[in-house]
């Protein structure tokens, strides 16, 4: 490979460092023609990004990124495919949710600006998403409201009760 065919991967994997906050290194190896098109689409339908990249290109992407990602370069071994997503838990839950999906074992990952090893994978999966954060939140703040107005409206049928009931007896 050209020196600038190697600039122009390197720079392609900043803008998805860039564009996607969330990412896992998976280990590949073996996976045929097919296995590998299956993944790619399991990986299409749940809004991932797959890449399968040359460790030492990857490492020189993450060394020009503005975080520092030094705790990934042990990963970077072996075959390694990239899987890039918007939400931190989504490829933790396929990976789980698919052992056959090809992929041997998660190296590591880099999710809601923390690291994890390759024994995180149930931690990966259960993390929150901000949105799922947010509708918690909102949830909580609802619950005591949704109350007291149901209370205000039961005891305002009851009161109307009441009062009918004495109406009707004088």
């Amino acid at each position: 490979m050209r020196k600038e065919d190697k600039n122009v991967v390197i720079a392609n994997l900043g803008e998805m460092l860039k564009q996607y906050p969330h990412f896992y290194i998976v280990d590949t190896e073996g996976l045929n023609a097919e296995q590998t098109t299956a993944l790619r689409r399991l990986c299409f339908k749940q809004s991932i990004k797959m890449v399968t990249v040359k460790n030492s290109l990857f490492q020189k992407a993450l060394d020009a990124a503005e975080t520092d990602f030094s705790p990934l370069y042990d990963a970077l071994k072996g075959t390694t495919s990239v899987l890039f997503s918007g939400v931190a838990n989504v490829p933790g839950k396929m990976l789980q949710k698919n052992p056959k999906s090809g992929i041997k074992a998660l190296k590591a990952a880099y999710a809601e600006g923390g690291f994890y090893s390759a024994n995180q994978l149930a931690d990966l999966a259960s993390l929150k998403s901000k949105d799922e954060l947010v509708a918690d939140v909102i949830a909580l703040l609802q619950s005591p409201i949704q109350n007291v107005l149901s209370a205000l409206q039961s005891g305002g049928n009851n009161i109307h009760g009441v009062l009918k009931t004495l109406s009707e007896r004088s």
